[in-house]
C-alpha cells in the first residue's frame, strides 16, 4: 500500500511537465499565381495592373499616393478637395509670414520715428543753448 500511495504522490518541483518541441511547419503559399505562366497571369490580371481600386457602399475609391482617394460624384472631385486643401494650406503659411514681416517692419518703422523725435528734439536744443549764448 505504501509503494502505491508513493507512485501516486506527485513531487512539487521534480519531474515538471515538459512537452516535446513541435517540428516547424512547412510554408505554402495560398496563392496559386506562381504555377501560372507569364501569359496566364497577363490574362488573369491584365497587362498593367494599375493603382487598387474598390467600390464600398457605392463609391469608388482609388489608392493614389500613399492616400485612398474618393472618386464618386465625379472622377476629378476627390483629387481637386485633395489639391485646394494643400494649396489653402500653403496660403496661410505664406499669410501668416507676411505679417510676421509686417510685424516686423512696424517695429522698424516705430524705432525709426523715435529715434528721429530724439535726434530732432538734440537739434532743439542745441539752438537753444546756441540762443542763449549770444
Amino acid at each position: 500500500m505504501e509503494g502505491l500511495k508513493k507512485s501516486l504522490k506527485m513531487p512539487l518541483f521534480g519531474n515538471t511537465f515538459s512537452p516535446k518541441k513541435t517540428p516547424p511547419r512547412k510554408s505554402a503559399s495560398l496563392s496559386s499565381l506562381h504555377t501560372l505562366d507569364r501569359s496566364t497571369r497577363e490574362v488573369e490580371l491584365g497587362i498593367e495592373y494599375g493603382p487598387p481600386v474598390m467600390n464600398i457602399g457605392g463609391q469608388n475609391w482609388k489608392f493614389e499616393d500613399g492616400q485612398w482617394i474618393s472618386e464618386s460624384g465625379g472622377n476629378a472631385s476627390g483629387k481637386e478637395l485633395q489639391r485646394l486643401t494643400k494649396r489653402n494650406g500653403q496660403l496661410e503659411e505664406e499669410n501668416n509670414m507676411l505679417k510676421l514681416k509686417i510685424e516686423i517692419l512696424m517695429d522698424m518703422l516705430t524705432e525709426t520715428t523715435v529715434e528721429f523725435h530724439l535726434m530732432e528734439k538734440e537739434v532743439e536744443d542745441v539752438k537753444t543753448q546756441h540762443r542763449r549764448k549770444k
